[in-house]
């Protein structure tokens, strides 16, 4: 029997789609995609939408959703680039330009993993909002592996006023 594996994955657009619409819809027919691949969604986030990163100009719609999967992570991450460039993503070219779909593999039940072409957990997950808002809503209590932090207390480090120093309205004598 194979194992089941649960996934933490980031789904991310910001260029319409012929077929599927605007960015909002493309997160959604990206998940009906991956379930006719075989992946079961267990819950899917919300849907917010954000400032780029990079050289786009064009607002990201982001989410997030836990799935389920007897893919290992290398497995996972074939089905996901395939669904990518269905969807019209092309390899190569400028980093975080505009794109129809993107999806990123960000925690997963088994641990931590690394490889050339994949790293679990995502490297950059913990100071991205737009990864950690969206996973709050359906993995808060998902650890971090490496800081062993949950989703809530990641969410709570990102978005917690920050204090400004205390001296600097002080004039002084």
């Amino acid at each position: 029997m194979a194992t089941r594996w649960r996934y933490l994955i980031a789904l991310g657009s910001n260029v319409r789609h012929p077929r599927h619409g605007p960015p909002r819809a493309v997160l959604g027919a990206a998940l009906a995609s991956l379930e006719q691949a075989g992946v079961e969604i267990v819950s899917a986030a919300s849907t917010i939408e954000t400032a780029p990163i990079g050289p786009s100009i064009r607002r990201y719609a982001n989410s997030a959703a836990v799935i389920e999967t007897d893919l290992d992570p290398p497995e996972l991450l074939t089905v996901l680039k395939r669904a990518e460039r269905e969807f019209g993503r092309r390899a190569g070219g400028q980093r975080w330009r505009a794109r129809v779909l993107d999806l990123d593999v960000v925690l997963w039940s088994g641990g931590a993993f690394a490889s050339d072409e994949l790293t679990v957990p995502h490297p950059l997950f913990r100071t991205r909002p737009f990864v950690v808002l969206p996973a709050a809503e359906i993995a808060p209590g998902w650890r971090d592996p490496l800081t062993r932090l949950t989703v809530r207390q990641l969410r709570a480090r990102l978005t917690r006023p920050r204090a400004g120093h205390r001296w600097a309205a002080w004039s002084g004598p």
